[in-house]
């Protein structure tokens, strides 16, 4: 046999053991592809941010597929023959195509009671369904008056979870196919083998109605369904040099916890930070959105485990939200009369500019 057949034979036998094997062989695959997927996004950072590497937990939200699975799946889509190979879609790249799928995977790992199914609606200000007071308090205080929160002082944590947290972003090619609007839900949902009337189908539906909303006044608002595009809308809004603030874990969810220390990163009202909050979907979503008047606070919160390094956000501009959003219900006053702030949850990110470097 000569060499160059010799060789692609064996290439072509390696790519199916890779496929075929299982146990440790099948893990070893995925962290080779996941690394693979992680390398091309920190290379996609390095180009457009002034800051070394992706923070970890975002590099590993990078697609785990390869150049290869995205060029099948990609011809699969084209020819409407991926319903018949959808398994192996959602297992390689990572993404929830059943609501029995995203159950168990949200749940694994947590004594946490199940996630408050209106925590997908917190990232709406301008027009909120009308949600119970106690709902609403479930765990903790969705929002609170700055003031509320103090070195030595207590507060009630809610909810810092994802609901779908363990998934990944689509490679910018195959997510630019998914019909990714509200007139076309149907086919989406048939894409991903969702169920009417289950979890994964309202929390698609409320995913795609916030990202279809207008903005309201002064607001800038987009949804990313790739890694590429979320570095692209923060580079036009914020600039190449930017800083980064998420907080650090779940810890303090459901517990009436300790402020530590409480330290002001943000407060120019002039450069507004861009907001990214992850949305439930089968793949992963950011509702990203540029506001006016907002200021950040990196905050210890002493739980009883461990403590969490979390990242407050307060809204001074509250003028344009609905007068029946559940903040002013909790907190009392209306729109423009307070501000309003709440926790950036798991997966969810705060952008600013990076005063140190944006002059150089």
């Amino acid at each position: 046999m000569p060499p160059r057949v010799k060789a692609f034979a064996w290439l072509v036998s390696f790519e199916k053991i890779l496929i075929h094997v299982g146990g440790l062989g099948k893990y070893l695959t995925f962290q080779f592809l996941g690394s693979e997927a992680e390398n091309s996004f920190s290379q996609y950072w390095k180009e457009h941010f002034g800051l070394p590497h992706p923070p970890h937990w975002l590099a590993a939200k990078a697609s785990p597929l390869s150049l290869h699975q995205v060029a099948s799946f990609m011809k699969l889509m084209e020819e409407n023959e991926l319903a018949s190979h959808l398994c192996s879609f959602c297992e390689q790249a990572n993404v929830a195509c059943s609501t029995n799928a995203l159950m168990k995977k949200t749940m694994d790992d947590t004594n946490l009671p199940p996630i408050a199914k209106w925590n997908a609606f917190k990232v709406k200000y301008d027009d909120l369904p009308d949600i119970s007071l106690s709902v609403a308090k479930q765990g903790g205080l969705p929002y609170f008056r700055e003031s509320m929160v103090k070195e030595g002082g207590s507060i009630p944590v809610p909810d810092l979870r994802d609901q779908t947290s363990y998934k990944s972003f689509l490679p910018r090619t195959l997510a630019s196919k998914i019909p990714f609007c509200f007139a076309r839900i149907k086919e989406l949902k048939k894409l991903f083998a969702v169920v009417d009337e289950s979890e994964m189908d309202e929390y698609i539906q409320v995913t795609l109605k916030i990202c279809e909303k207008s903005p309201t006044r002064g607001e800038q608002r987009t949804c990313v369904t790739s890694a590429e595009d979320l570095i692209d809308f923060v580079v036009e809004k914020l600039g190449h040099h930017v800083r980064i603030w998420s907080t650090e874990s779940i810890e303090g969810s459901y517990e009436n916890a300790t402020i530590g220390s409480l330290k002001l990163v943000h407060g120019n009202f002039s450069e507004p930070p861009a907001i990214c909050h992850s949305q439930p979907f089968p793949f992963q979503v950011y509702y990203c959105h540029v506001l006016s008047k907002v200021k950040v606070y990196a905050v210890d919160i002493h739980a009883r485990k461990k403590v969490n390094h979390a990242i407050m956000a307060c809204h001074y501009d509250t003028s344009t939200w609905n007068p029946n959003h559940t903040a002013f219900k909790l907190l009392g006053f209306g729109p423009g009369l307070i501000e309003i702030c709440h926790w950036i949850i798991e997966n969810g990110v705060v952008w600013t500019k990076d005063s140190r470097l944006s002059n150089i």
